[in-house]
């Protein structure tokens, strides 16, 4: 039987499962996973992770320090079934605090320590506001590598290669979200979906720039956007996708390629070019700050749940 798409996008991109449930890992075999609240809540309720919920509460009274524990004992958890790294989120509320995304991504990388699970195997995650994306500089000069997620726009992209963060997640679905409810009669499919589009750019432009930053597409409604992207550095993708992709015998072409071309690099974006681009761009102001606060209200439901049991 010829390969499945799965298995040709594998020798092409390397395949991060975005998911908590340790079980679709396994199955699936990516080379990194990634959590997020919505992802962490989600396995907290799952019955295979109860001991690790009863754990988290047995050593943290306050429901936010058991929320860290209980993101990281997952991640511990997950990081064994994977060759490569796990993503771990900084809390959401403190996506326009550089100094506190700091100290919390120290402690989280301190608690990863405590499972015996080394920085290198391990990416912070952080919104791209430019206080995260500031942050994540500090960070990786430390030595901790981030990942830098809910990143919509042409400017967040530039401002991450400035800063020389190691990965950034640029959102596809989302962009699709966007972009369907503004212009419900356009055709949005494969090469003209504005999402695909999105991450095609940064990917190029980093390419051409040699920067060294990895661009892992993310939050995918269909695998026509997978495929359209088949070649980027890395893909995340759920379960749901991978087993079609798992299941789908036909053919698949790269999509992006890195043609070697190098062009100098441009001026840093100063804080004041990057908030003005970002303004100017509403799908990527919206979408981010609704994916904030959508991850706020999962983090706090996760907190809830931890302080009632």
């Amino acid at each position: 039987m010829s390969q499945s798409k799965l298995e040709q996008l594998k020798s092409m991109t390397d395949v991060v499962a975005d998911t908590g449930d340790i079980e679709a890992i396994a199955k699936y075999q990516p080379q990194d996973a990634t959590t997020n609240p919505s992802l962490v809540y989600k396995a907290a309720q799952l019955e295979q992770y109860q001991g690790l919920v009863k754990e988290a509460v047995a050593k943290h009274q306050d429901p936010k320090q058991a929320a860290d524990y209980l993101a990281v004992a997952l991640g511990n958890e997950i990081v064994k079934l994977v060759p490569g790294r796990i993503s771990t989120e900084v809390d959401a509320r403190l996506s326009f605090d550089r100094e506190a995304t700091i100290n919390k991504a120290r402690q989280l990388i301190e608690q990863y320590a405590k499972f015996d699970v080394e920085p290198n195997r391990v990416l912070i995650k952080i919104a791209s506001t430019w206080e995260g994306i500031q942050a994540a500089k500090q960070l990786e000069s430390e030595g901790i590598q981030c990942n830098l997620t809910l990143l919509f726009s042409f400017a967040q992209a530039r401002a991450c290669a400035d800063a020389g963060v190691t990965l950034i997640s640029p959102f596809v679905g989302r962009i699709l979200d966007w972009y369907k409810q503004q212009q419900p009669d356009q055709d949005l499919s494969g090469a003209n979906d504005p999402g695909v589009q999105s991450v095609s750019r940064i990917y190029n432009y980093y390419k051409q720039h040699s920067y060294d930053t990895i661009v892992m597409g993310a939050s995918f409604r269909n695998t026509q956007e997978i495929e359209e992207l088949a070649g980027c550095d890395r893909l995340t993708i759920s379960p749901a996708l991978l087993e079609s992709l798992r299941n789908d015998h036909s053919a698949l072409e790269r999509r992006l390629i890195n043609d070697a071309s190098t062009q100098e690099k441009e001026a840093a974006l100063s804080e004041v070019q990057f908030r003005f681009e970002s303004n100017q761009d509403a799908m990527a102001t919206e979408k981010l700050a609704e994916g904030i606060r959508n991850f706020i209200i999962d983090q706090e439901k996760l907190e809830a749940m931890l302080a009632q049991q």
